[in-house]
């Protein structure tokens, strides 16, 4: 489990959780998302639990600044550490995201990424088949090409996955939208996970790519949208095999 989220946490680009104070942050980020801190609670002070990690106290504290960025808790002089309300957390850190996955996540926390999904993408889609390149759409053909090849079950082909999500975005032209980028494909790339992980057949996705892609080459927006629809639709349904799984 430990490779997944540490996998995972890499599509964050540039994360610092390679490193013993990153290592220690997801241990701790873990421990809260998954409820074994809960709001309110107050951490341990630096002392303890800085021994308590074998780590320097200085890597406990760049870890806590690391959550803090995150908005997962809260330093206060002679009131320690408390972790904050959820409603402060930035759910749509990959981080965050991946700390979700941990455990086994909730269906409401799912089908919440799964609605998000709905909402953004097939009016992102529209908005790349209207203004993509030619080499944003070389990419996404190309991303697809590596899907097909090695599936979704390899990490190649996860990679990928992200890439033509990742592509897509950019090619809607909007920098705000593309900020959404690396959560977006975390979003996919840990809804995939846990499929594989819960043992569900996944369904080829290969062709319903290719909807998208074929209507973003051909400049129809409407089409793009409502391929994009549908491929969330499908996705959905075969995430919710998991829950029975």
């Amino acid at each position: 489990m430990d490779e997944l989220i540490a996998g995972l946490t890499r599509l964050g680009r540039g994360s610092p959780m390679g490193r013993l104070h990153g290592s220690l942050a997801r241990k701790l980020g873990t421990d809260i998302v998954t409820g074994r801190y809960r709001p309110g609670d107050v951490l341990e002070n630096e002392i303890v639990n800085a021994g308590r990690f074998k780590v320097s106290r200085s890597a406990y504290r760049e870890a806590l600044r690391i959550l803090a960025a995150k908005g997962l808790v809260e330093s206060r002089p002679k009131s320690g550490t408390q972790v904050c309300a959820r409603s402060r957390w930035n759910l749509l850190d990959p981080d965050v995201l991946a700390w979700h996955f941990a455990a086994e996540p909730s269906k409401d926390f799912i089908y919440s990424l799964f609605e998000l999904r709905m909402i953004v993408e097939p009016g992102i889609a529209a908005l790349a088949a209207e203004r993509r390149t030619e080499e944003q759409l070389a990419r996404m053909t190309a991303a697809l090409d590596i899907m097909d090849r090695h599936t979704l079950a390899a990490e190649k082909g996860q990679t990928a996955d992200a890439d033509f999500h990742d592509t897509l975005l950019e090619a809607s032209g909007n920098p705000l939208i593309g900020s959404l980028a690396v959560s977006i494909g975390a979003a996919v790339r840990w809804s995939t996970i846990h499929k594989l992980r819960e043992g569900v057949v996944l369904r080829d996705p290969i062709p319903l790519h290719r909807y998208v892609l074929n209507a973003v080459a051909a400049r129809d927006a409407e089409a793009a949208r409502d391929a994009m629809r549908l491929l969330i639709t499908e996705a959905l349904r075969d995430t919710a095999q998991s829950f029975k799984a």
